[in-house]
């Protein structure tokens, strides 16, 4: 799924290429994937409206258009956006077309069809699409020791579990919750409730700085992500955990173990992340 650092990574390419751009048609191929309002108003809402800019809100893609109103995209698991000549054959699993008034169309594609789209109108409360709910995101100056041991209180989630939780912290998934607790060196299962002051204290460390390395990782020019299918993601050489169970700890050279925890596969040192 992507996470903060690949959506971060999607805005930064996509907005140059759509910013100023008047949406002239849009085609809804598969109608489940608008999620709020009904897929007629949707379209309705969003056909003849000019693109202003492109937020990110965790792992959400926000279509600000200069009118106020806004398309919100999650891409879930397999979702893909791509800005392609009108002319290109669709890919398969293409089940939303925004036409744009310079011949070229954005495409959303998504293989399991988890991805789900809303239109807000203008100051529209909003009420659908979850991002009211999120926490502070990695780099908010709010995001201290203090407020994440205030926020995990006396919770028996493990650590991994509790960094996945939306609420308390916004954009952090599975691969970068691996990376932040090997480099905070705190073991994954562990309960939030154990950690000492001190760990937290890392982890306020560690996680907007895991982020920010990860979002410079991800820079990729519009032609390579064109070419990668949106899908071609510039982390995976700078991963020191996610993935690589059973290669050498990074730190000390022990065999990263695996297991899952709260349903999710980990990786960790045991040496390193006791």
């Amino acid at each position: 799924m992507p996470e903060l650092a690949e959506v971060e990574m999607i805005r930064r390419v996509l907005e140059p290429q759509l910013a100023g751009r008047t949406v002239a048609g849009l085609s809804v191929l598969r109608p489940e994937v608008v999620a709020h309002p009904q897929a007629e108003q949707f379209v309705q809402g969003v056909c003849g409206a000019v693109i202003g800019h492109l937020c990110r809100r965790g792992k959400y893609l926000q279509i600000v258009f200069e009118n106020g109103s806004q398309a919100v995209v999650h891409l879930r698991m397999t979702g893909q956006l791509l800005v392609v000549p009108a002319g290109t054959p669709p890919k398969k699993y293409t089940h939303i077309i925004l036409s744009l008034d310079d011949g070229r169309e954005l495409r959303f594609m998504d293989m399991r069809r988890f991805g789900r789209w809303w239109f807000l109108q203008k100051d529209e409360e909003d009420t659908c699409t979850g991002i009211p709910a999120l926490g502070p995101e990695p780099f908010d100056v709010q995001l201290t020791a203090g407020y994440l041991c205030g926020k995990a209180g006396s919770s028996r989630k493990s650590i991994k579990d509790w960094l996945l939780c939306q609420q308390f912290v916004a954009g952090i998934g599975n691969i970068y919750s691996d990376e932040i607790l090997f480099a905070a060196g705190i073991y994954p299962g562990r309960e939030a409730r154990l950690l000492t002051p001190e760990e937290w204290e890392r982890l306020a460390e560690k996680i907007p700085r895991t982020m920010r390395f990860f979002v410079e990782k991800n820079e990729i020019s519009a032609e390579d992500y064109l070419k990668g299918e949106g899908r071609d993601y510039r982390n995976t050489p700078y991963l020191q955990v996610y993935g690589h169970k059973g290669a050498p700890c990074p730190k000390c050279g022990a065999a990263l173990a695996g297991s899952r925890i709260a349903g999710r596969s980990s990786v960790y040192c045991g040496q390193c992340q006791r």
